[in-house]
């Protein structure tokens, strides 16, 4: 069994014989029943459906992508003899999803990272025909989160449900594209919660339905009878590439948190709590005094951090966090990453058999970061850290960028990590300084962004 992106599987219908049933507020079909049965209306989901449905969008991105070059290409007497234009030949991938309507005042659609990841141009069409140029706030890989602005002119939006009352075996919608379909609906239950451990995301806390979720879904709305965004589509279980029933959906509360943040800060600032933890055994629990398993174990404390100040101690084991019950490391991990910097949490340990409530404050990840201009007037509007000796591979951490500062427009975002500097190997930020005094200016930047190395080049 493997896990598959759906976005992923979007050519393999190609060339396929498929039989769909489509079921939309326009399609929907009784197979001429009766509009009674003994008295009493045939049960359906259109009128929800009807008020759901103009919130839901289609995605589509175009990508640009350098193609190879024959070598023959690269000699200047070539390309003039033979007149080759200048410039790399392109290519441009297409990709289809699906996005949600949060926010119709401001504009705001949610779709999956993966759906826009790279993307030179997004657009969004909407349910009355209507196609837009969309600009992209931010995403988070983390959670496979992204937030899209679109002109907030006659939208619709999809109110949030509290995705923490979910229960296994409420009913679901899955509402979305597949296959370039449009409007797609199908129904199901909630046959999972806190679903983790996938290898799909950084942040895991899934629902699992079997409402049929396929290639062209992720980003589309997984919503409750009432209508209310319970969960945004993301990934299925496919072994041999077809859906088996076995979708997952990011939890609506999840991606609020989430979106909140991009829309203010255009990122998510995760921030420090100096703590490791690991899941609880029969062996560690009986040792422990621990009546069950549920809980996290303190394995490692940072000396001066967040965790440190507020008491916690190595063999703690953390049951609540904010209130809620923890009952893994992931279920902690979870927790952790949707808070702020600058948050208080309240943690409730078990400690030589006695329960205690311990307090702290989520701490900011750059705080010993410097301000690009402190290196450059070219590096305004960025944090920026020093080496960690125990890299690998010597690079400058970048913190924090403003949008539309010279940081911005230099190419550097938040997470990238600065190896090269108008060619040359840096090796701290005073290096930096020292090239871009002797070049007398910036011209090229070498970064790790995630697994790719980059190439930033000014004109």
């Amino acid at each position: 069994m493997h896990f598959k992106r759906i976005m992923h599987l979007k050519d393999s219908f190609r060339g396929i014989g498929l039989l769909c049933i489509l079921v939309t507020p326009l399609t929907l079909s009784y197979a001429g029943l009766p509009p009674v049965v003994d008295g009493q209306p045939l049960p359906t989901l259109a009128p929800m459906l009807e008020r759901v449905v103009p919130a839901v969008v289609n995605v589509s991105t175009v990508t640009r992508i350098e193609a190879a070059e024959h070598p023959l290409l690269r000699d200047p007497f070539f390309r003039h003899f033979f007149d080759v234009p200048q410039g790399q030949p392109r290519r441009e991938n297409s990709s289809l999803g699906s996005g949600i309507i949060v926010d119709a005042k401001r504009g705001l659609v949610l779709s999956n990272h993966h759906v826009i990841a790279k993307a030179d141009e997004i657009r969004v069409t909407l349910h009355d025909g209507r196609t837009l140029e969309a600009s992209l706030i931010g995403t988070d890989p983390e959670t496979d989160v992204a937030v899209l602005k679109i002109p907030p002119e006659n939208l619709i939006a999809l109110p949030f449900a509290d995705s923490d009352g979910l229960r296994v075996g409420d009913f679901v919608v899955a509402i979305g594209n597949p296959f370039g379909l449009k409007q797609t609906v199908t129904s199901g239950i909630v046959s999972g919660l806190g679903r983790t451990g996938l290898g799909i995301e950084g942040y895991e806390n899934f629902i699992q339905t079997d409402a049929s979720i396929n290639p062209g879904n992720s980003g589309g709305p997984l919503v409750n009878l009432r209508g209310e965004l319970v969960g945004m589509n993301t990934a299925i279980l496919a072994p041999g590439g077809g859906n088996i029933g076995i979708g997952f959906a990011i939890p609506a509360n999840m991606a609020r948190a989430i979106m909140e943040q991009i829309a203010e800060f255009g990122a998510v600032r995760r921030g420090l709590f100096g703590v490791s933890v690991q899941d609880l055994t029969d062996e560690l629990s009986s040792a422990l005094d621990i009546q069950d398993r549920n809980g996290a174990l303190v394995t490692t404390v940072e000396r001066g951090s967040a965790a440190d100040e507020a008491d916690l101690r190595e063999g703690d084991v953390i049951v609540a966090i904010n209130g809620k019950p923890v009952g893994s490391a992931t279920d902690l991990r979870n927790a952790f990453g949707l808070l702020r910097v600058g948050e208080t949490v309240e943690l409730d340990v078990v400690r030589n058999g006695r329960q205690r409530r311990l307090s702290g404050r989520i701490a900011d990840p750059y705080r010993d970061f410097v301000t690009g201009d402190t290196v450059a007037a070219s590096l305004e509007g960025a944090l920026l850290g020093e080496l960690n000796p125990r890299d690998t591979v010597p690079a400058v951490p970048v913190g924090t960028v403003e949008p539309d500062s010279p940081a911005w427009h230099a190419g550097l975002r938040e997470g990238d990590r600065i190896i090269q500097v108008n060619g040359q190997r840096i090796g701290g930020l005073r290096d930096i300084a020292v090239v871009l005094r002797t070049s007398k200016g910036l011209f090229s930047v070498r970064i790790q962004r995630g697994d790719d190395l980059v190439l930033l080049a000014r004109h």
